[in-house]
């Protein structure tokens, strides 16, 4: 007789076993044609809920460890919103909403872009130790070179690596961070806080941006979005979406085929269909204070799925290829003080939270689906909010999926 086959198994997690697929892992795929679901889709929302629900533990100061599943214990990802990461928290409160520092468009943009150009905590500490208050009416190109090429020649990382900065060549120097000076003082030079103010729309806006030089759509589109957290402009996070490498990689994992939706599309039909997907795989997910993920949360749960699959699904490849995840998760020393942009009317809730007063709710559920809606109904609602008005076979694509996903939920 000849050898008896043996079964694929996943790869070990750090010191953990094998990682055990859960109930909504082992969940039937749902029919969302043309869309064709793998296994990591139902992944895609169980990883939104547990990431969610360690955010949360760790605001109510619950010891660790925050999650009994085996990736998120050794590896690091980011917070299912992306407000609530370490870097925009500390953008948001420490940058942007400074009581010490003039809040008109010129000086709120420029230390927005003075952070975002290196997203790098310790590089805007070291220019305020060095420099001061970081106002532009009191800028030197001179002054902020000296200090970034000092920590250079000793060393030190200016740059985060979140995502890869371009070194902006075409700006005249050799040296990176001078040529990211320069296209700051080229955006203020052209009024770009005046024309980012006076814009009608978020993409508008995020065309301004974009037509400077060495900043791409996925640069351009993430500094829109912290530029919206500030009050220069008040635009609405579901207006449209630009995916990035990693989510790109993420939504191939997700889905064998797409059809002729693109990318951004997809993330459009996750963030409509959030609560009928937590409510189908019996996943409580605990929104931020009934803020529901926006299309650039679910852009970000994309490419962190995409790392999550490369441990928990491994035999579902990228386009990547890539089979590891380099960072390690390792519990930060210092506590973040959760604050979000107040026009979001969510502070206070998050403080009471924070201090664990009961008459603030535990948990906000996003699983609570109107149950009856006639067809007549429905397209009085979807023609309401219907973000491809054209009637051609792609532009309805996206409204018939909708009505599909809430047949499906109810």
């Amino acid at each position: 007789m000849g050898k008896s086959k043996k079964k694929a198994t996943r790869q070990p997690v750090g010191l953990f076993a094998t990682p055990e697929p859960c109930l909504a892992e082992l969940s039937p795929l749902p029919d969302i044609a043309p869309l064709k679901p793998t296994v990591v889709y139902n992944s895609y929302w169980k990883f939104a809920a547990e990431r969610q629900q360690v955010f949360f533990k760790r605001l109510e100061g619950c010891p660790p460890p925050w999650t009994d599943d085996p990736v998120l214990l050794v590896h690091k990802f980011t917070n299912a919103y992306r407000a609530s990461d370490r870097v925009s928290q500390y953008l948001i409160r420490r940058v942007i909403y400074r009581a010490d520092l003039p809040d008109d468009p010129v000086e709120v943009i420029f230390r927005i872009m003075v952070f975002k150009l290196f997203n790098k905590i310790e590089t805007w500490e070291l220019l305020e130790n060095e420099l001061g208050p970081l106002i532009y009416d009191d800028y030197s190109f001179k002054r902020y070179d000296r200090v970034l090429s000092r920590a250079m020649d000793r060393g030190d990382r200016i740059y985060s690596a979140a995502y890869i900065m371009p070194s902006g060549g075409s700006l005249g120097h050799a040296r990176k961070h001078r040529n990211h000076l320069a296209l700051i003082e080229q955006m203020i030079r052209t009024n770009l806080p005046a024309r980012i103010a006076n814009a009608a729309s978020m993409r508008e806006a995020f065309n301004i941006i974009l037509a400077y030089p060495t900043i791409g759509d996925f640069l351009a589109y993430q500094f829109v979005t912290d530029i919206n957290y500030s009050t220069v402009t008040n635009f609405t996070e579901m207006e449209f979406v630009v995916p990035g490498p990693g989510a790109i990689d993420g939504i191939r994992k997700c889905f064998s085929s797409i059809e002729r939706m693109s990318e951004a599309d997809v993330i459009k039909f996750m963030a409509d269909r959030q609560e009928a997907e937590f409510a189908r795989l019996g996943l409580e997910f605990r929104s931020l204070w009934g803020r529901r993920l926006q299309l650039i949360d679910c852009q970000n749960l994309f490419c962190e799925v995409d790392k999550y699959a490369r441990v928990m699904h491994p035999e579902i490849a990228g386009l990547t290829g890539r089979s590891r995840i380099k960072q390690k998760f390792r519990p930060q020393q210092s506590t973040i003080d959760y604050w979000y942009p107040p026009k979001w009317g969510i502070n206070e809730a998050v403080a009471a939270r924070a201090k664990g007063s009961s008459d603030v709710p535990i948990t906000v559920l996003t699983s609570n689906l109107e149950r009856t809606m006639d067809f007549r109904v429905y397209q009085q609602r979807a023609a309401k909010t219907d973000r491809n008005p054209e009637k051609t076979e792609q532009g309805m694509m996206i409204p018939l999926l909708g009505l599909a996903g809430r047949a499906i939920a109810s």
